[in-house]
């Protein structure tokens, strides 16, 4: 009680005192007047109102968002220092909306750093203190005329999020003071406000402060304000706080609500308990501040799977005001080294998510949050991290709406500090920092049922401050759990929760038995640019071993921010784009499963199939059964319905559809595929033209569908499929012949040996021609139509454009000696063998120690097969190569791709498993993803055969010896490289080429995922150095047009 009175005192001297002294650089004074913090409610002026919860149409709000009048300097010695006085003249100065950032106004440069503070290049950092020069400030001023009606009441502010500190006088009067920049500051202006009358408010803004130490988050830094501001309006006697705690019996049936209230003032709290139709299912009364305890029998549970909310109606007598909560009963605890909601070990499906708009920065609007939960949806992501720092108050109500799962976390990340004995966790004068800081978040959060983890911060070491949020934490709230990454697996963290293990780690893991806690992965399966290879072996993992229960892939959003780059050209820039001088990570912001305007990024579609929820297995297919397996914890497959198609050759025989699905949760069942044939015949070959016994390959598509809309999903929406291999594809024979037609004697294609620069091959309809200096095929003309582009060859592969992952592997220059190694030319030889033509160039390829054959044959349809051996010396030490294959660059006009392979998005060796093999027809303009940064794109895999067409449908087909991978593209690998380090691109700047280039591969390497920054595919995803052969066909084809089944 002494203490709390001491307090007051020197908040009322400091308010008092009317001027800013040193609050910016004092890390133990972090509030001047702030009003304290309490859970996420808005109080209503009648039970009508509130029971539509739109706070911004009860008469008790007020908005502050519009234009300010608003002054900006570079340096925090050149504020203005007088500008809250009431006469003022502000006549000079510019506008800007509240809430924006000033960087993407006008005012400053964005600045993206992950490790290190913002000003890092120019000043050396030195805890408390913080720069003056470049500490830009920013100063508001408006005139608001507050409600007459508000006389009487007490009249609060509410500013939901200043980056990085604000300073707040109203009518000339100083008011206080707020530091941590991601949790509203509130003000009680009741004092200083005159309702009905004109009223001046002013707040000044720094970029820096000693709290900037505390939030070296790996994001944007940007300044501002962030979220809405407003004034609200309150009874003098009123609920000034009020916590709901749900619980569950032993049995998980029988539910309770344990609520905790404060008053200002003395009075009856009635409480109603209404569910979602609003029909009341309970209620009680509470005889002034304390707790009530509301019985529920068996409620309907709150979980991911179904989030069944409760409104609790809180009315205090004679305070004229309603509160409306939303509440879930849901049950969390940790068992053994298990997390359970509800009694159930729950898997984490988890992204972390940064609050970041392309156009807003830090200013989400409340439709862009909406869409991303959509998202989230779609693509079975079941839970997520607040990284690194509490959200807006609308994020949380939307996961509980729609059903997120949280780990809520603090704003504290201290990085720049390292984790030895500089780190902020370990010194005194942040202990109240961190504490202040944690205790708010779980104040202002507390009632939000998503919310089943709190995390105490980030990457900000580990040291007695953290010690004693952890033990405060689980005081205030045994009812979640707490984690902390850099607790590691000490007695301060509920969940063992690193970041980036890999798959060894994973599995040790998994394989202990003396473990007392689950891990969950706080980061893992690093998102940047064309990634998420590997994703299946982390899920693997994960179903197998019931301690690992899943993770938080880092990370949801690509972070870039909409610009203008060369020639006016709109990119999504990232750090280092802006200016010459300021510190910058590059690109290491675009980490996202989805672009900064939310366009699923390719692997995204990985994530969404592992993190699906229904698996299917044959069972007996001769008699149409397949297993069904329902992952769901809480809910059946009642819900939805089976589309189910049997492809032959890519070509759809057979549809059909199962309408109901009797599947409980974690249980399989079979389902039979209902065809209307008789019993046992549902592969009968009679069904099929050929039957059976023909060399066909047959698929079984299913597709499990919503039947009614829910939450944000439509009707029909697809939430899970499988794609089962009922007969395996059968490669054909790689044997070339001549075409013999009708009365018609065969054209013996010639070999014109009469040109010193070329080896031609001539047949009744086609030229070829080699290059004598170097082998290669440079011209390839059939029926007239030129194949290849004027000067350019087909010739032997083995590199691609870096990926993020690769540079971050530094693999652009360890694996360097495939992107152009030497091939000399020993010998080319021709014969004509069994009526076709055969060429044989031989190489020596000194720069990897190997030789090289490349042998053609060619019929008389000009069609040729092509044979590409590579011999390894055994002894020498080589690095693997990006891919084994050629690559031709044909004319632009070669603009239509049609394959019988994986699709309908790209994909790769390692990241495949989401797409369908199936007969797709796409642009070659449809194949470049625009990744942040130019790198490799486009590829397909497990082909069984790719048409290149021009317009008229006429061009090459390729089969193979095997599946195999392709990709064409309007760009060349040579202008999506960024060579041997990371250039400042981006890829809309890269120029499309006048051509088509066309690569053939045996195999491509993996992409990887588990991080960006040193971590290579999987050794069964990597094309060691050794002995290679590949063989294909090329064939000339016309007038083809889509396969329709």
């Amino acid at each position: 009680m002494i203490k709390q009175f001491m307090t007051g005192l020197l908040a009322v001297a400091a308010v008092t005192a009317g001027a800013q002294s040193d609050e910016w650089r004092n890390p133990q004074m972090n509030a001047v007047n702030r009003a304290p913090m309490h859970t996420d409610y808005f109080a209503y002026e009648n039970e009508e109102v509130a029971a539509r919860a739109v706070k911004e149409q009860s008469q008790n709000y007020m908005s502050l968002n519009g234009l300010w009048k608003f002054n900006w300097v570079k340096d925090a010695d050149m504020r203005p220092t007088d500008f809250w006085k009431v006469g003022f003249n502000d006549k000079g100065w510019d506008e800007l909306q509240v809430p924006a950032i000033w960087e993407l106004n006008g005012y400053g440069d964005p600045l993206y750093l992950n490790i290190g503070y913002a000003w890092n290049n120019q000043f050396k950092s030195n805890p408390p203190e913080v720069p003056v020069q470049n500490n830009h400030v920013g100063s508001y001023r408006r005139e608001i005329t507050v409600p007459a009606a508000w006389n009487g009441k007490e009249i609060f502010a509410h500013f939901g999020s200043v980056t990085s500190n604000m300073y707040l006088w109203v009518n000339g009067r100083y008011v206080g003071y707020s530091e941590d920049s991601k949790l509203e500051a509130e003000f009680n202006l009741t004092p200083y406000l005159k309702p009905g009358q004109k009223n001046l408010v002013a707040f000044q803004v720094f970029r820096w402060c000693d709290g900037s130490y505390l939030e070296d988050q790996d994001f944007f830094r940007f300044s501002g304000v962030g979220r809405d501001c407003y004034l609200y309006a309150r009874s003098k006697k009123r609920i000034q706080d009020i916590r709901v705690t749900p619980d569950l019996d032993a049995e998980y049936k029988n539910g309770s609500l344990n609520i905790q209230l404060e008053l200002k003032g003395n009075g009856k709290v009635r409480l109603d308990l209404l569910d979602a139709a609003g029909a009341q299912v309970s209620s009680a009364v509470a005889k002034g501040s304390g707790e009530v305890r509301m019985m529920v029998e068996n409620p309907r549970k709150w979980s991911a799977e179904t989030p069944y909310l409760y409104t609790l109606r809180a009315v205090l007598q004679g305070s004229g005001e309603v509160i409306p909560l939303k509440v879930g009963f849901r049950k969390v605890e940790q068992k053994g080294d298990q997390i359970l909601v509800n009694g159930k070990a729950i898997l984490i499906k988890g992204a972390n998510r940064h609050e970041l708009d392309p156009d807003g920065g830090y200013v989400v609007s409340r439709e862009r949050m909406i869409q991303d939960i959509r998202i989230m949806k779609q693509f079975n992501i079941n839970a997520v991290r607040t990284c690194h720092y509490p959200n807006d108050p609308y994020w949380y109500q939307l996961c509980d709406e729609y059903g997120i799962y949280m780990v809520a976390e603090a704003n504290i990340e201290s990085h720049g500090m390292g984790y030895g004995d500089k780190t902020l966790a370990k010194r005194d004068d942040y202990r109240k920092a961190h504490m202040e800081r944690n205790q708010r978040h779980v104040q202002r959060n507390f009632n939000h049922p998503c919310i089943i983890f709190w995390s105490m911060g980030n990457e900000a070491g580990f040291g007695p401050n953290f010690e004693e949020v952890y033990r405060w934490i689980k005081q205030e709230d045994p009812s979640r759990v707490c984690q902390y990454e850099r607790a590691g697996y000490n007695d301060f963290t509920d969940v063992y929760c690193p970041m980036y293990a890999g798959y060894e780690a994973m599995k040790k893991y998994g394989e202990r038995t003396d473990v007392t806690k689950p891990l969950i992965q706080c980061e893992y399966a690093h998102a940047m640019g064309n990634s998420q290879g590997g994703f299946k072996e982390y899920w693997d993992l994960i179903r197998k071993y019931p301690n690992l229960q899943g993770g938080f892939i880092w990370d949801f959003v690509d972070q870039s921010v909409r610009w203008k780059g060369k020639d006016g050209v709109e990119i999504y820039a990232y750090g280092g784009d802006f200016n010459r001088y300021d510190a910058s990570d590059k690109n290491f912001c675009d980490n996202g499963l989805i672009s900064p305007d939310r366009v699923p990024n390719p692997h995204m579609y990985e994530v969404g199939y592992f993190y699906q929820n229904i698996w299917t297995t044959p069972a007996d297919i001769a008699k149409g059964e397949i297993s069904v397996y329902n992952e769901n914890f809480f809910r059946d497959l009642s819900a939805y319905y089976l589309e189910w198609q049997l492809l032959a050759d890519g070509i759809p025989v057979r549809t059909g559809r199962v309408e109901r699905l009797d599947v409980a949760p974690r249980q399989t069942a079979k389902v039979e595929l209902e065809t209307g044939a008789a019993s046992g015949d549902f592969l009968s070959p009679s069904l099929f033209s050929g039957g059976l016994a023909s060399p066909k390959e047959y698929l079984l598509n299913v597709t499990y569908r919503l039947k009614q809309a829910e939450g944000l999903l439509p009707a029909g929406y697809a939430v899970a499929k499988d794609q089962l291999a009922l007969q395996p594809y059968q490669a054909p024979v790689m044997e070339l012949r001549n075409i013999e037609a009708v009365n018609i004697p065969v054209v013996i294609p010639q070999i014109v040996e009469n040109d010193r620069h070329y080896l031609i091959v001539k047949g009744d309809n086609f030229t070829m021609e080699f290059n004598r200096g170097n082998g290669y095929l440079t011209r390839y003309t059939v029926n007239g139509l030129e194949m290849l582009k004027e000067g350019t060859y087909l010739k032997p592969n083995f590199w691609r454009a870096p990926t993020d992952n690769d540079f971050g592997a530094n693999l652009q220059q360890k694996w360097g000696v495939w992107k152009d190694p030497v091939l000399k030319l020993l010998q080319l030889k021709s014969a004509v063998e069994d009526g076709m033509v055969v060429v044989r160039a031989e190489y020596e390829m000194p720069d990897v120690s190997a030789k090289l054959v490349l042998t053609y044959v060619v019929n008389n349809q000009g069609a040729v097969k092509i044979t590409q051996k590579m011999t390894a010396d055994k002894e020498a030490k080589i690095a693997p190569m990006f891919r084994f294959g050629m690559q031709m660059q044909m004319l632009a006009t070669f603009g239509t791709i049609e394959y019988y392979g994986r699709g309908p998005t790209e994909n790769y060796s390692d990241r495949n498993h989401s797409t369908r093999v199936g007969i797709y027809r796409q642009t070659v303009d449809e194949q470049f993803y625009p990744y942040i940064r130019p790198q490799e794109t486009g590829t397909k895999t497990d082909i069984r055969w790719w048409k290149q067409l021009n317009s008229a449908g006429c061009g090459l087909q390729v089969v193979a010896e095997a599946p195999f991978s392709a990709s064409a593209l309007h760009y060349t690998i040579e202008a999506l490289d960024d060579g041997a380090q990371k250039a400042q691109r981006h890829s809309p700047e890269v120029p499309k080429a006048d051509l088509t280039n066309f690569c053939i591969d045996k195999a491509q390497c993996g992409l990887g995922c588990v991080n960006s920054w040193g971590a290579v595919p999987l050794p069964q995803y990597r094309l060691p150095y050794g002995d290679y052969e590949f063989t294909f066909i090329l064939t000339p084809v016309k007038h083809c047009f889509p396969v329709r089944g």
